[in-house]
Parts: C-alpha cells; structure tokens; sequence
C-alpha cells in the first residue's frame, strides 16, 4: 500500500488556470500541471526564492520541491515547445485561510512582501 500524499501549503491559486494552445482539437487532450507545481514554479521563479525557502513555505521536503520543480518545467516546456493547452488543477494541497488579502499564517510569507 503506497503512503498517503503529503499536503503542501499553497498560498496563491493560479488567476489564470487554462492556456489554450494552438491546436484547438478536442481529441488533443491538455498538458495538465497540480497546483503544487504552480505554486513552486511561483514561488521560485517569480519570488525568486530558493528550494529550501520554498520547501519551508510549502511544508514539504527539499527533495519535494525539486521533483515538483522539475515535473512543472518539464510541462512549461512541454506547453512552450508544442503548442498544447495547460491546464493548471488537482494535487495535494491546502491554500492559506485567507488567500485575498495579507495571510497572517506562520508558514509562508505573504505578509511579508514588498507592496
């Protein structure tokens, strides 16, 4: 019997969670990204924090955070190269209580950034 999946803190859901590609086929199913991944493509590359700063805000393991990191470039790449719809849904996660304004939470740091 394989472990439970670990709950990892998000604190931003996508505003955006669908890019259409140019092959507008049903038959041609999305590349499908978990929030997760979202999260530490966010987190890493436009907060520009590192994997440990991140493993700390998502409660998960260094480790974690690059295989997340990886599989999400992977499909960025994917989606880039392709022309195939994203689509950004599911995973194991749980979002900050109060995800639309400053989260006052001990695990991220969305209060703590510059306005």
């Amino acid at each position: 019997m394989p472990r439970p999946r670990k709950c990892k803190n998000v604190c931003k859901l996508p505003d955006i969670k669908y890019f259409e590609g140019k092959d507008k086929n049903e038959n041609v199913k999305p590349i499908i990204m978990d929030v997760e991944e979202y999260e530490v493509i966010r987190l890493m590359d436009k907060e520009n924090l590192t994997q440990e700063e991140c493993a700390i805000q998502m409660n998960v393991s260094r480790p974690t955070v690059q295989l997340l990191y990886s599989s999400a470039r992977r499909k960025v790449a994917e989606f880039l190269t392709t022309g195939t719809s994203l689509k950004i849904e599911g995973g194991t996660y749980e979002v900050c209580s109060d995800q639309f304004s400053d989260c006052n939470c001990t695990h991220c740091r969305c209060n703590n950034r510059d306005k």
